[in-house]
């Protein structure tokens, strides 16, 4: 199984960290964000375009993709990488997180999940043992075990019951893998007990999975929490294996992270937010439908240098955007992807120089000072 990881090197005053992941399809320079590709496609790019700023990893998801097109059919094509023409690495989410919060009926227990399809209200049942099937069918690089997510907050007895199944879903998931060429990470459950949280990791990584995710934050609860479970749950991860934070795309929250000590991100935010107009700058977030803009001959970002920025001005993506024009929402898109690539590639330099935490204070600071 070509695969690897290695930490080339350590910020002295911080946990943060680079390294590299070697993979059947590349290699991946940590720390790294993923774009999401949810349906085999990051909205409005081509993956040309990808690569042109500098995207190493994509993710998508195998709820989404079993639904539609089938990850038989997947299979047939000769795999997500060929079927969406990506020969760089891919992670796949087995689809927890979107049985759980997307179908209007879910019954859980011991045994998996049964759901309604978003698509047509068909009935499907999805055990652990499934979600790697269907995750062997797509070929990932890296793929993920099924999990019980909560909400916030959750009730205590609630996130027990979870963290008790997520525990013997991560077991069974492990034991149904076949191929060995793909990594199965393992995901922390907990919620927000602080002693749930530590259970759950030790149990997780008593299992011994290749790499490590902390599942069930970014979901609606403050920062200051967020932060919070991080430093109580990477202690006790591996230092050898990959650490994810899962669902977190936000600039400020990847460099508190990464100062935590985590390698991975994904979140469809930097996607989402440019098809409702707004941008992500060195100087904080720009909306392009403020009336302020339609005069703006300036680039989004004077700081940036992607092709939106070397080639467009908020006055001219303003009016594509008011326009309804498809091309307002390619050029913002590529622009936050550049954007949170460059804040990683940035924090990475940072941690080989030693200056991270110089880096994250002037980068907060000037995040902060600067609303638009």
């Amino acid at each position: 199984m070509d695969f690897g990881f290695k930490v080339t090197a350590r910020d002295r005053d911080t946990k943060a960290r680079t390294g590299k992941i070697t993979t059947p399809h590349g290699e991946v320079i940590t720390p790294v964000f993923m774009p999401v590709g949810t349906k085999a496609t990051v909205k409005a790019m081509t993956p040309e375009e990808l690569l042109s700023i500098g995207t190493e990893i994509v993710l998508s998801n195998a709820y989404h993709l079993y639904l539609r097109p089938g990850d038989e059919l997947i299979k047939e094509a000769g795999g997500l990488h060929k079927f969406m023409h990506w020969n760089r690495p891919i992670l796949t989410d087995s689809g927890g997180f979107q049985v759980f919060s997307l179908s209007p009926v879910v019954k859980i227990d011991d045994d998996g999940v049964e759901f309604r399809s978003i698509i047509d209200g068909s009935l499907h049942h999805y055990s652990p043992e499934k979600a790697i099937k269907v995750q062997e069918n797509l070929g990932a690089d890296i793929i993920m075990p099924l999990d019980q997510p909560l909400a916030y907050p959750a009730d205590k007895d609630e996130t027990v019951v979870a963290l008790i199944r997520t525990t013997a879903w991560a077991k069974r998931c492990k034991k149904a893998q076949k191929r060995d060429d793909q990594w199965l990470f393992g995901i922390v459950q907990g919620g927000f007990d602080p002693a749930l949280r530590k259970k759950s990791a030790d149990e997780i990584t008593s299992i011994g999975f290749d790499g490590y995710s902390i599942g069930g934050l970014s979901v609606g609860e403050p920062h200051d929490v967020m932060y919070s479970m991080l430093d109580i749950t990477v202690d006790r991860l591996p230092e050898d294996r990959p650490r994810y934070l899962m669902g977190v795309g936000l600039a400020e929250n990847i460099v508190e992270a990464i100062e935590r000590g985590i390698d991975m991100f994904d979140c469809a935010l930097p996607t989402r937010v440019a098809r409702n107009g707004l941008a992500y700058t060195w100087e904080g977030k720009v909306s392009i439908r403020n009336n302020k803009y339609q005069n703006d001959h300036g680039p989004l970002d004077g700081d940036c240098g992607c092709y939106s920025c070397k080639n467009y001005s908020r006055a001219y993506i303003r009016h594509l955007f008011i326009s309804n024009e498809i091309l307002a929402h390619r050029l913002l898109t590529l622009h936050n992807l550049f954007f949170t690539q460059k804040v990683v590639n940035k924090a990475r330099d940072a941690i080989r120089e030693n200056r991270f935490k110089l880096f994250k204070n002037d980068f907060l600071a000037l995040q902060a000072s600067k609303k638009k």
